[in-house]
């Protein structure tokens, strides 16, 4: 029953719950006490609706958007139970005492900063938004950009200007209790003394050497290092704040490309996740902004994603436009139609290419060229399950995708299938569940079964713990945990420094530490070791968090399990076994002629049957009758392992560039003998 009443208020825990509940309680309480009058009934309920609402605002609770949306919202709140304060000192018989009418006053007062405190916070922020952020860019040396006001300032500036009533409220409800105004006076007076000290203490950072120069100035800086720095290769990215992934997964490559590259980023909100790079990065929400950029030196431009922002990029002649995409698999989305704007189309190996003439799109195979995946450079090969421990599965649904296809995952109709078959599976297995980070953000459903496949992972693994069979050796693992906190503090402190400013105060001091980021890079690496060994062996691990990645858990597995997405064609390069589900339930042999990556895959119906053939293969690879097949589909999908992808790639890229450059001395000459001739 809470569990469903927690879904049905969408709040997060049953603490948000009990919180949401004393809130919705808190006020008819107050409106009570004063109607009774009792002061200490007023005080206690007074103490609940402050406590549970500054709750619920920390948690971030979706109960506070919705009580803003039907206004309710915190002002509101405040001034309703400053009101029922007015009520009961007037059900007290003091409306006639000074108390009263100061009450009112201070009250009245207080509310008057309400409006200077609000537009000095929003101007502030809106003077101090550049129209271009960056990072890796050095524009400190060209404009000037001062620094943010203290954090404690602006950071949920409302809710702190609005607590200062606390004064006030608890002083005159000591007042009315005692019958003495004193205590009222100085509540009130500090009331409103602190919430001028507050809008003083905003009206310095609105002058003209506290905010950043005007956006002319801004753009100016940032052409003129453009033209210092003469990008030659561009990844460009829209979306949203959670497809953040999508860029993050070509950073690395990036890094490593022959030609100077720059990255073009159009949300804000993607910036603030972006992972850490020495790539130079530009964010530039405005279409107009970046159509008057000077990127006359880039030539190549590769596109991780089809969205309608691409346009502002794509209109521009002097460089090639690329697409990438951000994974390589049989979803529809890995033949859209809109691929047919770009010069070329580059996929992981001859199955794009394929994919891309089967569907008829209109992207021409002439426009193709395969250049492997950079990415799975990090993902090591199988060489069977060593003898000192326990074969390892990975279960990695994908998410339930925008409409209801069953198809999209497993998760819906046999992940807890999937996952109960593997944790009773004798000889055992370990089962590492790690769903795709959009799971449940659209369908409730979803998120419900992805919750109880969670809570079944986590009772085997007590069960499994519990048992004698399993043992554990507890001082490794005890080191390996301290080791994990000490490497972890080390990162906080690399990764926060120079945190907690604000867009502006991030450009100007974004400029990345080579010697921090490889320390950073080394520690991460250190940190995936001691996590696997912070746990046993057999241990099973739900891994919703980013860190250890994917690939980490590739490389921890020996089998998968998995649907028709990149992940599949990803976990290939390794070798190992591997098993889809067909939850649209088309039969094997349409399921394998649909989707290619499934062609040496184990194929599972929704009830999970099929397993048992997956483990199999685990338990004894010199009986895998599908061993031939994957390495056959692995060329096939992913291309040949030599050269290496980023060779491939790297030379794709120069090839192209070169196509560009002939494209724009070409036009120079015409243009040069049109204006003879005319």
């Amino acid at each position: 029953m809470i569990t469903t009443a927690i879904r049905v208020a969408r709040v997060g825990s049953a603490a948000e719950l009990v919180a949401a509940a004393l809130v919705m309680l808190g006020f008819p309480a107050l409106m009570l006490a004063a109607l009774v009058p009792s002061v200490p009934a007023f005080a206690a309920a007074a103490a609940v609706t402050y406590l549970a609402d500054h709750f619920l605002h920390r948690r971030g609770s979706y109960l506070i958007n919705r009580l803003s949306k039907v206004r309710a919202g915190l002002s509101i709140r405040f001034l309703i139970r400053e009101l029922l304060l007015v009520l009961l000192l007037a059900r007290l018989s003091l409306s006639d005492n000074l108390m009263f009418y100061g009450a009112v006053a201070g009250f009245i007062a207080f509310y008057g900063l309400q409006a200077p405190h609000g537009a000095l916070v929003t101007l502030i922020r809106n003077r101090r938004r550049m129209p271009v952020a960056t990072r890796n860019v050095d524009l400190a040396s060209r404009i000037r950009i001062p620094g943010a006001p203290p954090q404690w300032l602006l950071d949920r500036s409302a809710e702190k200007m609005l607590h200062l009533d606390l004064a006030a409220v608890t002083g005159i409800l000591v007042s009315a209790q005692l019958d003495s105004a004193i205590a009222g006076f100085i509540g009130i007076g500090v009331t409103v003394g602190l919430g001028c000290l507050y809008v003083l203490s905003l009206a310095p950072f609105v002058r003209g050497n506290r905010i950043p120069p005007r956006a002319e100035k801004v753009l100016d800086a940032v052409d003129d290092w453009l033209r210092a720095y003469r990008p030659e290769t561009v990844l460009y990215f829209s979306g949203s704040k959670e497809s953040a992934y999508q860029v993050n997964m070509w950073l690395e490559t990036m890094e490593q490309l022959d030609s100077r590259p720059l990255i073009i980023l159009r949300e804000r909100a993607i910036l603030e996740r972006m992972a850490p790079t020495t790539v130079p990065i530009v964010c530039v929400p405005g279409g107009v902004h970046l159509m008057n950029m000077d990127l006359s030196t880039v030539r190549v431009a590769l596109y991780a994603a089809n969205v309608g922002k691409n346009i502002h990029l794509l209109r521009v002649p002097t460089m090639k436009h690329v697409f990438i995409g951000h994974g390589d698999s049989d979803k529809l989305a890995s033949v859209n139609p809109f691929s047919k704007v770009y010069d070329e189309v580059w996929t992981a190996g001859r199955a794009g290419r394929d994919r891309y003439a089967l569907a008829d799109v209109g992207v021409r195979d002439d426009d193709i060229a395969e250049v492997g995946r950079p990415q799975l450079a990090p993902i090591q090969l199988w060489h069977g399950v060593p003898e000192d421990r326990m074969p390892t599965v990975l279960y990695a649904p994908t998410w339930e995708g925008w409409d209801d296809n069953p198809g999209n995952t497993s998760i819906l109709l046999a992940g807890e299938n999937i996952v109960r078959t593997l944790v009773t599976a004798d000889p055992p297995v370990r089962v590492l569940y790690k769903p795709h980070p959009f799971t449940g953000t659209r369908s409730a459903a979803a998120k419900a079964a992805h919750q109880r496949i969670t809570a079944l992972v986590g009772r085997a693994a007590a069960e499994r713990a519990a048992a004698p069979a399993f043992t554990a050796d507890a001082g490794a693992e005890s080191a390996a945990a301290a080791e994990l906190t000490r490497i972890g503090a080390r990162l906080a402190e690399l990764t926060s420094a120079g945190e907690g400013g604000d867009e502006a105060e991030s450009t100007r001091d974004g400029v990345v530490d080579v010697a921090k980021f490889q320390e950073i890079a080394g520690l991460r690496a250190e940190w995936n070791d001691a996590y696997w060994r912070s746990f046993p062996r057999w241990q099973h691990r739900v891994i919703t968090d980013a860190e250890p990645r994917l690939y980490d858990c590739f490389n921890v597995s020996d089998a998968m399990v998995s649907d028709i997405s990149s992940v599949v064609s990803d976990f290939i390069a390794s070798g190992k076994p591997y098993a889809v589900t067909d939850s649209a339930a088309l039969g094997a042999e349409e399921f394998k002629r649909q989707n290619t990556a499934v062609r040496a895959a184990v194929i599972l119906t929704n009830d999970a049957a099929g397993l048992g053939g997956l483990l199999a293969a685990v338990r004894d690879p010199s009986t895998d009758p599908l061993a031939a097949e994957r390495g056959e589909l692995k060329r096939y999908l992913l291309g040949p392992d030599e050269p290496a992808s980023i060779v491939r790639f790297n030379t794709a890229v120069g090839d192209l560039a070169a196509k560009a450059e002939t494209r724009n001395r070409g036009q120079e000459t015409r243009t040069a003998t049109s204006e003879l001739t005319g």
